[in-house]
């Protein structure tokens, strides 16, 4: 991986528009999203919550938090979809990978997403997922791999749709996908 590669991904920054005309901004987080990131997460429905953490939460932690909005963008590296003016933005939903081995010969990484409802069957799962894939591709990461719930049939469909060679294992309450970068 090139430090470059890092750097662009840590200034990542372009503007899109779901499917349903919607002006959104897909960029790079920041640590100053702690707030956004708070309002976006109590705008999520109890569903939503458990097929991205896989039980429910209420709240996030100070660790959830810096999780989320404090990476090094050369094993993690998180985007943001968002709406509104620069400084009045709202977060809308979300991605991001993680580097499960950064010495390994072929790089792997942990890919999740999470879309706030209002804005789900719009593209953003899908315009995130070819987004990080090509920050991924520049940081020599190549596969995805994810644990998704089964009745996450949304999730699968993005995947699936996504070009991306895909396999899967496991057909019962999580799958395992694999897509090669």
């Amino acid at each position: 991986m090139t430090t470059e590669a890092a750097k662009d991904a840590a200034s990542y920054d372009r503007a899109a528009a779901l499917r349903n005309g919607t002006a959104v901004r897909i960029r790079a987080v920041r640590p100053d999203d702690k707030e956004r990131f708070c309002a976006a997460f109590r705008n999520l429905e109890q569903e939503s919550i458990y097929t991205r953490f896989f039980y429910h939460k209420r709240e996030l932690s100070a660790e959830d938090l810096k999780s989320a909005t404090e990476v090094d963008f050369e094993t993690v590296v998180a985007l943001v979809v968002t709406t509104g003016e620069e400084g009045a933005e709202t977060i809308i939903g979300g991605g991001r990978f993680a580097i499960m081995d950064p010495a390994a010969a072929v790089r792997h990484a942990e890919v999740a997403f999470m879309v706030e409802e209002d804005y789900q069957h719009q593209g953003m799962a899908g315009m995130l997922l070819q987004d990080l894939a090509g920050i991924a591709r520049r940081m020599q990461v190549r596969v995805f791999e994810a644990e998704v719930l089964g009745v996450n049939r949304g999730m699968l469909t993005v995947f699936a749709k996504s070009g991306l060679p895909m396999q899967t294992s496991g057909s019962g309450e999580v799958v395992h996908v694999t897509l090669s970068l």
